[in-house]
């Protein structure tokens, strides 16, 4: 099974104000790669303060970062022909098209699911599909709300999920799961 596991940050409510950016490369069912970056966003000095309060990430943070623009080559390398799999994939897709957008890069045709339809499908009737409640369920710790490890511990969840599920291949992921699939 091949696939990356993605997550943002952002600095506003504004999809495109990334701050962080965290992926983790799954091939042949092993994680052999997270790469966070931080990310000076288009908003930048400012920071809406909830934002801060729920990841902790400040101007002065990524004052000297690189923008979106600087990190997308590598990033979508990294991403190439892998689904891209989310917690909250509507978020994390949206804040990558907005990204996108906004730098006037073309959107990779690039397929995605989220992490959360796929622990539905994999673990009935939890109290809650959190990223953190999940991680608890399967006693994963990690540092919530920073791209990197949400990413990581995402790619976890989603291979013990598939484990759980008796999927082995990425042809049996599209079958398993072909409703929530979905292209950005």
């Amino acid at each position: 099974m091949d696939f990356c596991a993605i997550d943002f940050e952002t600095a506003t409510h504004e999809r495109n104000s990334a701050c962080e950016m965290g992926i983790s490369v799954v091939e042949n069912g092993e994680i052999i790669k997270t790469q966070t970056w931080l990310i000076k966003p288009p908003s930048f000095p400012y920071f809406h303060p909830r934002n801060i309060d729920v990841h902790g990430i400040t101007p002065e943070d990524v004052q000297d970062s690189p923008t979106f623009e600087d990190i997308w080559h590598e990033a979508e390398n990294l991403m190439y022909g892998n689904l891209m799999i989310a917690h909250n994939a509507s978020f994390d897709a949206g804040v990558l098209r907005s990204c996108l957008d906004y730098y006037g890069f073309f959107k990779p045709k690039l397929n995605y699911l989220c992490s959360i339809s796929l622990a539905k499908k994999s673990w009935k009737n939890l109290p809650k599909y959190g990223l953190k409640s999940l991680a608890e369920q399967h006693q994963l710790s990690f540092n919530h709300h920073r791209a990197g490890d949400d990413a990581e511990v995402c790619a976890k969840l989603s291979l013990l999920a598939f484990n759980n599920l008796m999927v082995t291949r990425n042809d049996e992921i599209h079958e398993v799961m072909k409703k929530s699939i979905k292209i950005l």
